[in-house]
């Protein structure tokens, strides 16, 4: 009975603060605007099935694909036996659904642990690449830190739910065999039948249930931990890959945002349309300086960013020692939306009355994104369809057309194009050469 109740206690305290950070997350997302999302449903449950679930991008380099893929599932397939524990939990039962199913409950749990197995492989695989191995994209200055740690965090937090489920399974397992009223048998599961006898088969009736009651609570402590902490982590890219890859844009690569508003300056330039009333006072501000002006899907793959560095690894401009890096973007752009969130709730703001004299021009310098050479490496290397270069030209027109600044070398190319509709500045009408 105080079992039960301690874990309703900590259900609750569990979901008030996952309501609390994933709604926050919610809010920050909705700061952006609210974009059209066109094409095909089937274009998009495709990328959904083959990029989120399957990981088909990961696999370009398939030996830290099979690697997080071991974690991956047994992250998915444990949950089966978290259910079990939420039962178990609140009916104060044991091993519920053992007796129901028999046979193919042996088979699920042995599945489980051979997969738990594996991801304890990658797992020490993992904390040994970031930490011991020093790969040149887990050291960029942007990584220094907390997402640095935050990473550390989670692989450990996978071994301590490992270790969870082994004590749990492998003092049951000798348990069953001691006969124990309470310890129905369950059949042989593929490692504790082995480990559990090895580790605790000279220990005591007392010191086993204790280390039973222990795996087990540390495995929901664990779980719950992590579902409180996803809202604040990299991680939390295991939930929003989904949205965000249903979300992607299915133009091909490289195709720019239409901006109706200069395709109309530039058909009355060419003597195509005429102008109409005072079209200066009707041009919108173009681009984007700040979360506000981003979409909601900018902002929802900046919270999906698995901050795994391939798109910075893959960028030139960056392996030219240039100063952009596509993640630390993706990186900013959620860190000014946690800014901005957290001052509009503090003190009870909206978007409409919103300022604090910053923008994302205060993160992301204009060296980075002049350094952007639009080559859509880091759309191509991203394993989720995450876009830093769409932010990056949003930008990029920003400080170009709104506040008419950008690298002195840009700018004579630019009045030339608005004054004579070339790139070259020419001392005769464009279309001269038609003459005579």
């Amino acid at each position: 009975m105080i079992q039960t109740l301690l874990f309703i206690l900590l259900l609750g305290v569990t979901g008030w603060f996952a309501w609390k950070g994933y709604g926050r997350v919610w809010r920050n997302i909705r700061l952006g605007k609210a974009e059209k999302i066109g094409g095909h449903a089937a274009e998009r449950w495709r990328n959904v099935l083959l990029v989120a679930l399957g990981q088909q991008k990961m696999f370009k380099n398939w030996l830290p694909a099979f690697l997080h893929l071991f974690i991956y599932v047994a992250f998915l397939i444990t949950q089966i036996e978290l259910i079990e524990i939420f039962v178990d939990g609140l009916s104060g039962s044991h091993r519920f659904f053992a007796s129901a199913l028999g046979g193919f409950y042996t088979f699920v749990i042995s599945f489980i642990e051979v997969l738990s197995v594996l991801a304890f492989i990658a797992t020490i695989i993992f904390l040994a690449r970031r930490n011991l191995l020093r790969i040149p994209r887990f050291r960029k200055p942007e990584m220094k830190g907390w997402p640095f740690r935050d990473a550390n965090l989670i692989l450990l937090g996978e071994i301590i739910l490992i270790v969870g489920i082994f004590s749990m399974n492998g003092a049951d397992t000798v348990l069953q065999t001691r006969g124990l009223e309470h310890y129905r048998p369950t059949g042989a599961f593929a490692v504790s039948s082995w480990l559990g006898p090895a580790l605790f088969g000279q220990l005591g009736d007392g010191a086993l249930m204790a280390i039973e009651r222990f795996g087990w609570w540390l495995h929901a402590i664990t779980v719950f931990g992590f579902i409180c902490y996803l809202p604040y982590s990299k991680h939390l890219h295991i939930l929003l890959a989904f949205p965000n890859t249903w979300y992607a844009r299915l133009t091909p690569k490289g195709e720019m945002e239409n901006m109706p508003e200069i395709q109309k300056e530039v058909r009355i330039m060419m003597g195509l349309d005429q102008p109409a009333g005072d079209a200066a006072a009707d041009l919108p501000e173009f681009g984007a300086n700040d979360v506000f002006s981003l979409s909601r899907r900018n902002i929802l793959q900046a919270y999906s960013c698995t901050e795994c560095g391939r798109c910075t690894a893959a960028c030139p401009a960056n392996l030219t020692g240039k100063k952009l890096s596509p993640r630390k973007v993706m990186m900013d752009v959620r860190d000014r939306a946690e800014e901005v969130g957290r001052k509009m709730e503090t003190e009870k703001l909206d978007a409409a009355n919103y300022t604090d004299g910053k923008s994302l021009f205060d993160r992301i310098t204009p060296e980075e994104l002049h350094a952007c050479t639009t080559c859509n490496a880091c759309v191509e290397a991203c394993p989720v369809l995450i876009n830093p270069l769409d932010i990056i030209l949003k930008m990029r027109r920003y400080e170009i057309l709104t506040l008419s600044a950008g690298p002195a070398d840009w700018l004579p190319m630019f009045n030339a194009i608005e004054n004579n509709g070339a790139a070259w500045a020419m001392s005769e009408e464009r279309d001269a050469w038609r003459q005579g």
